[in-house]
Formats: C-alpha cells, structure tokens, sequence
C-alpha cells in the first residue's frame, strides 16, 4: 500500500526520496516493487475484472454484484467467489442502481372482488396468479402510463399496454395481451388493486368474459400487491430513472424493448434460483414434459 502512494506522489511531481523518506520506507524497496512483474493473482483479477465489466455493461449497468456473480457462474461459467467480485466492481467503481424516489398514488375506489391472495404471492404453475398495476413516467411531451400483468409462478410480464392516457382501456389492453399469449384456464386469478381502471365496468367484464377471477388488496396498501410494486420498482430504477425522457414515443419503445429484450428474457432473479423468467418457465416446461 505504501509503495503504491509513493508512485501515486511520485506521479503529482513529488520526489521519490521525498516521498519514501515521508512514508517511512526505502527507495530500493520501492524500485524493487516497481520493477516487479505483477503476480499470477493481480493478472487473473485484471482479467476477471474486464469480464466484469462487460457483465455490467450487458445489464445495461443495473446489476449489482450478487447478480453479477450469478451471470459469471451460471451464464459463462467461471467459478469465483462473490466477495472477489464485489471487491473488484469497488476498484473498477461500478455498482448497482439504486432506487431513487416513490411515485404517487391515485385515490382507490370501492372494491367490487375479494381479496382471494392476501398476500401469498406463490403459484405452482404459470398461468395461475396474475397480479397488475399501473405506472406513470414524464416526458417533455407529457406523461406515457404503462400497465403491466405479471405471471406470479415466474415474475414473467404475460401483457403489458401502453398509453398517453390512464382510462380503463389501458389495463383492459393489458389484460387481453395477457390472455390472448397464455389462454388460462378458468378460474385463474388476477389480483390488481383498487384504482378506477381495475373497478371499472369494463375491466369486470372483460375477467368475467375470459372465465377470471378478479382479486383486490385493502386501501392505501401497497404489500397487499407487493409483487407488481416489486417490478415497478426494478422498471424505475434501471429504466425510467436512468435519462430525462423526450418524447412519448421514445420513452413507450424503451419500456417495450426494457420488457421484451430484457426482464422477460435475460433480467436474472434472485427469487428464481437467478434464472431469467423466460428461462424458469423453459425449464418448467421441461421437467413436467419429462415427469
């Protein structure tokens, strides 16, 4: 560590005397020191270090390094210790985003459905649970709202609709993406909360319609859909957080390509054995084929 701040002064124009005599050590030391090759350990960490980094900028900087650490073991296979890699995104200085501010709240209405979760967010099979949400984002044109339903078996986003409004046709759109690509089986619950879009007419019709079950947390209470608010959180960190938006139109395409190139097929999860959800459901799929 010493021979190092002495290279570090020597470097801001100090004297290599000065600085040794100062830091109380020998100036054949450091020459030795500096003259050395660098060790077998320092050469694997520069090299680990640079896969590190291109890990890092393939989550599109998000990844902290407990999912770091799953993409080296489980993605490209290289056997290391977490601590190890923690150390080095410290020295290269990258990290994880963290999450910045709250959204808002729209007022809850009367719900028209039970609670049939009560905060068990767990499902056997895909196509089970369903829980959905909205979020807002400003642009310099105004605000995109977007409404997400999320299979609870794999984190998965099975319908998602986007819009310059936040009338009950948004999670109407949502919900019938969602069950135009999964077909549930009747009887399958979507839990949502109590906002006017989910106790609307509309939104009713179309679960009854689709043999659905609709489900509603209390008022004012965000772990009774903790899940969804869990994705709304990821999306705001390590999407809409990230720039100041221009337009509607770009900002409704980066939440498209965020959901469909990313979380859904590549974004690792600590709570699926650090699997994708696409790949949680593959190899769910596989194994009841295979039973």
């Amino acid at each position: 560590m010493m021979f190092r701040l002495v290279r570090d002064l020597a470097a801001a124009g100090v004297p290599v005397a000065v600085a040794c005599r100062v830091l109380g050590v020998s100036r054949s030391g450091f020459h030795a020191w500096s003259t050395r090759p660098p060790s077998a350990r320092s050469v694997a960490d520069a090299q680990l270090s640079a896969t590190i980094v291109a890990v890092h900028e393939m989550s599109r900087r998000s990844y902290g390094a407990p999912r770091v650490h799953a993409e080296l073991r489980l993605g490209l296979g290289i056997r290391c210790g977490r601590k190890r890699v923690a150390r080095l995104m410290r020295a290269a200085g990258i990290g994880g985003i963290c999450h910045q501010r709250k959204r808002g709240r729209h007022r809850p209405a009367p719900a028209p459905h039970e609670d049939l979760v009560r905060r068990r967010f767990v499902a056997e099979e895909p196509n089970r649970l369903w829980c959905t949400d909205i979020t807002e984002h400003p642009t310099s044109e105004g605000r995109v709202y977007c409404a997400a339903v999320l299979d609870v078996f794999s984190r998965q986003v099975v319908g998602w609709s986007i819009a310059d409004h936040i009338r009950a046709e948004l999670v109407v759109d949502a919900l019938q993406m969602a069950t135009w690509r999964r077909r549930p089986e009747p009887g399958a619950i979507v839990h949502a909360d109590r906002g006017p879009q989910y106790t609307s007419w509309v939104f009713g019709h179309r679960l009854r319609e689709a043999g659905l079950l609709g489900s509603m947390g209390r008022v004012a209470s965000s772990v009774d859909n903790t899940m969804i608010e869990s994705f709304w959180s990821t999306m705001q960190r390590e999407l809409l957080d990230q720039q100041h938006w221009t337009s509607k139109a770009e900002l409704a395409t980066a939440i498209f390509e965020w959901i469909e190139a990313w979380y859904n097929p590549r974004r690792r999860h600590t709570s699926l054995g650090n699997r994708s959800p696409t790949e949680f459901e593959n190899l769910h799929t596989a194994a009841t084929a295979a039973a």
